[in-house]
């Protein structure tokens, strides 16, 4: 008996992980809004880059606050939660980028589950993970190491019964699902002619 309260217990998590839909907000706003511990930990890695602008972001579970900018030939988003403590950073890659593996099994999913989808963007994620210090997720990142914890976002649509759903997934190094949740845009609080 204990255990099955446990399994059913792990069994409502795992639905909760899969089952979140994201409305996401996201509004600019100046460096000086930004939250300073958080510029703080970015300002070297601003040098030299182009276009960097801030966002506030919330959706239907926190507020962050997010820089993205592009240096190099990468165009960055590094994201700080409402403490100031980083989450994590990604940078857009496409298909060509990620180990042939990891894309093989990314499509094996996509391929069983959303049988007509077409992948709209991918970014490599560097997560800021317990034990390891913020400087070191920076650096991983900024080398653009491929490390066993890196994860890959991808934003796609698949057809469903109803016309087309725009998915975020989250899948790890090995092209595993962490995470699924359908996507919706933002709602806009003005009519637009």
């Amino acid at each position: 008996m204990k255990y099955k309260v446990i399994i059913l217990a792990i069994l409502a998590m795992a639905q909760t992980v899969f089952a979140q839909n994201k409305y996401e907000r996201e509004s600019r706003i100046e460096q000086e809004q930004f939250p300073s511990k958080s510029y703080g930990l970015i300002q070297e890695h601003l040098q030299n880059a182009k276009r960097v602008r801030f966002y506030q972001e919330t959706d239907s579970t926190k507020k962050s606050y997010e820089v993205k900018f592009k240096k190099g030939r990468l165009h960055y988003s590094v994201e700080f939660n409402e403490q100031g403590f980083l989450e994590d950073v990604e940078f857009k890659v496409k298909e060509r980028d990620l180990p042939n593996a990891t894309w093989d099994a990314i499509q094996h999913y996509l391929a069983k589950n959303h049988s007509n989808h077409r992948v709209k963007k991918i970014q490599q994620q560097y997560p800021a993970r317990k034990g390891q210090s913020v400087e070191k997720t920076l650096y991983n990142a900024f080398q653009n190491l491929i490390l066993p914890d890196v994860n890959y976002e991808l934003i796609f649509s698949a057809k469903e019964k109803n016309g087309f759903q725009e998915y975020e997934a989250l899948f790890n190094a090995d092209g595993n699902l962490i995470a699924i949740r359908k996507s919706f845009p933002p709602s806009y609080d003005h009519v637009l002619y």
